[in-house]
């Protein structure tokens, strides 16, 4: 079995410039979510992970994407979730990965509770350029 997709039943993307957008992506991916059979607990946590990442792109690029996927590698089913902007980038991942870390009002909680939440966790960030998240939740 290879690490790659190899195919996709339903994709959604969302662009994302104010803070009501969010409501929007966290909306549809428990609706995605509920479509695929995951428990109400797992839906509300992805959904979670989901909100933390579009609230970030919000708050530090003010504007971005995130595309939701119903996802499968080989026999496995899995929800992807793929975050991207344009903005100001990471400047020190090592620091901003740290739990309680923030680098505005926020609890620090973010990137972190994203990564505990999910599978798969991968993030390209550079400065000036922009940052990209792709995480995966795979259906037990």
């Amino acid at each position: 079995m290879t690490d790659a997709i190899h195919s996709i039943d339903e994709q959604m993307t969302f662009d994302l410039y104010e803070p009501s957008d969010n409501a929007q992506v966290v909306y549809s991916a428990r609706k995605i979510l509920a479509g695929m059979n995951f428990g109400e607990t797992a839906q509300y946590l992805i959904a979670s992970a989901v909100s933390e990442l579009s609230t970030n792109i919000i708050r530090y690029a003010q504007k971005g994407k995130i595309t939701l996927s119903v996802i499968h590698r080989g026999d496995k089913t899995g929800f992807e979730v793929n975050a991207q902007d344009q903005g100001p980038g990471i400047a020190d991942m090592d620091i901003a990965m740290k739990e309680n870390y923030s680098s505005g009002n926020g609890l620090g909680l973010g990137l972190p509770s994203v990564k505990r939440i999910m599978d798969e966790f991968q993030i390209q960030s550079t400065p000036g350029v922009g940052t990209r998240i792709t995480a995966i939740k795979w259906m037990d």
